[in-house]
């Protein structure tokens, strides 16, 4: 089994590209097969410098690397289009010599004046003998035009009737009726290939057995059939998966890369700083998302194993998954529900690894980057975290003592009649000799039960003292990371803080 993930470099890698690249990559590695990345570079005036290696960061970062293919070698290359121009008129000549494809030299100005005579106007088996081409043309004229001038294209010759079969493995039989079919490009002006050629030619050069892609390319297929018959190849065409769209939040169509910014997402695997401010983009992974989550979750877009279970790291995905699993209609990107596959992740992964993952955001905010501090924090906080930067941003107070407080809470917790007893609680946490939370919380509960103090009156205003918040971790546990010098000025300086609140 050989498989390919074939994206255009003409702007940054969608999510949904990334999905496709998935469902592909699980299907080789099930099948002990080859995923290979492929570049379709042949549309050179809308290619985007850095797309690229951006779709090869992004694999890399979801851990779906390709067996073979552009940045990784093989023996089937080159696998970047642009460098395969010269293979693609062979195939295209062969087209012409059978009768299969045929020169047109209409102007860009004579099919834009046809489309305004007629909005739903196709270059078809009716309205190619009302054009400029070799159809309607002399062979005397025709070779006077191409001797003099290169401003033509090839185009392929639909037959004028019949049907189109495709025995898609995820949607079943698709049939398609010729006369509504366009005869598409296959070489341009310039001497490229356009998708549909350089797609097909590519696929049986390089031996692919299933080609797998988005929903979108379900209507060029019957184009890709065509010149599997022409060519002589029907024998070793691949099967066809074409897969549901990914659609918005709310359901309502198709997601596309302007939902980003309008439901506030992040629709790209990986950041891209574009020319202006409307180009830069956040990913997945500096939203905070681990790759493994991310995996979890496209690979449950569209895909059902056919049980409750939900959690899948990569190896039992690749256990599970089959096309026959693959849902027909569209999948809605719940983002909620990714919050939640990276909560769960979070909560699983071991604290150094963590740890390590949070030192360049420690650096960005000149915290601490002791690693065996940050393991003891990310011990502490993982249970309350969606995406990493939120073990800053909610866990701030165990890296500054500039603590914003809960002034609503404090108002409810505390009185002024208690003051002589936190003075008191401070001098008992100074003269302890312990800060390890299972020595130091019997020493002041037993302090609280001498002082006749109930623990609801006193454990919610220390975590206030401590976190300025009701919300963290327990507050011994708090103590023992913070250690008891930097315990004990919070605890003086709360004192303060709450007698004027």
């Amino acid at each position: 089994m050989r498989v390919r993930f074939a994206p255009s470099p003409t702007g940054i890698l969608h999510i949904g590209g990334i999905r496709t690249a998935l469902y592909n990559y699980l299907l080789a590695k099930k099948h002990k097969g080859t995923f290979i990345l492929r570049i379709e570079d042949t549309d050179q005036n809308r290619y985007v410098p850095g797309a690229e290696e951006y779709i090869i960061d992004a694999l890399k970062w979801c851990g779906i690397e390709p067996d073979e293919g552009s940045g990784y070698g093989g023996n089937f290359g080159p696998y970047r289009q642009s460098e395969r121009k010269s293979m693609y008129m062979q195939y295209a000549q062969h087209l012409l010599e059978n009768g299969n494809a045929y020169y047109a030299f209409d102007t860009s100005e004579e099919l834009e004046a046809a489309r305004k005579a007629d909005p739903n106007f196709i270059y078809n088996q009716i309205t190619r003998m009302q054009m400029k081409n070799s159809l309607t043309m002399s062979d005397q004229d025709v070779n006077l035009r191409l001797a003099i001038d290169k401003n033509y294209v090839i185009r392929l010759k639909v037959p004028d009737k019949g049907e189109i079969i495709i025995n898609d493995l995820v949607r079943g039989k698709v049939v398609f009726d010729a006369t509504q079919i366009d005869d598409k490009v296959m070489l341009k002006a310039d001497g490229m290939p356009t998708y549909h050629l350089a797609n097909v030619v590519d696929d049986h050069l390089m031996e692919i057995s299933d080609v797998i892609r988005g929903e979108e390319w379900l209507s060029s297929t019957p184009h890709h059939v065509l010149l599997y018959q022409f060519l002589g190849w029907e024998s070793t065409m691949p099967s066809f998966s074409h897969l549901p769209l990914i659609l918005k939040p709310n359901g309502n169509g198709k997601l596309s890369k302007r939902d980003g910014p309008k439901f506030n997402i992040p629709i790209f695997p990986l950041a891209w700083k574009g020319s202006t401010i409307e180009e830069n983009v956040t990913g997945f992974k500096e939203t905070g998302f681990l790759p493994a989550a991310t995996i979890n979750f496209l690979a449950l877009l569209g895909w059902n194993p056919g049980n409750d279970k939900e959690i899948y790291n990569l190896e039992e995905l690749v256990e599970e998954f089959s096309l026959e699993k693959i849902h027909q209609s569209g999948a809605r990107f719940d983002y909620e529900k990714a919050l939640w596959f990276n909560h769960q992740y979070i909560q699983t992964t071991w604290d150094e690894e963590l740890a390590q993952m949070l030192i360049p955001l420690c650096e960005q905010k000149a915290y601490t980057t002791d690693i065996n501090y940050l393991k003891s924090f990310c011990r502490l906080m993982k249970n309350r975290i969606q995406l990493l930067p939120e073990f800053l941003t909610i866990g701030y107070y165990f890296f500054t003592d500039d603590l914003v407080y809960d002034h609503d809470m404090i108002h409810k917790k505390w009185n002024s009649a208690l003051s002589n007893s936190w003075s008191s609680l401070i001098d008992l946490l100074k003269s302890s000799s312990t800060v390890l939370s299972v020595e130091l919380e019997p020493l002041v509960k037993s302090w609280m039960q001498e002082q006749e103090i109930k623990p609801g009156e006193i454990l919610p205003l220390m975590r206030l003292a401590l976190a300025g918040t009701m919300q963290g971790p327990g507050v011994f546990e708090m103590i023992e990371l913070l250690g008891i010098d930097r315990t004990i000025l919070r605890m003086e300086l709360s004192l303060t803080v709450f007698n004027a609140i």
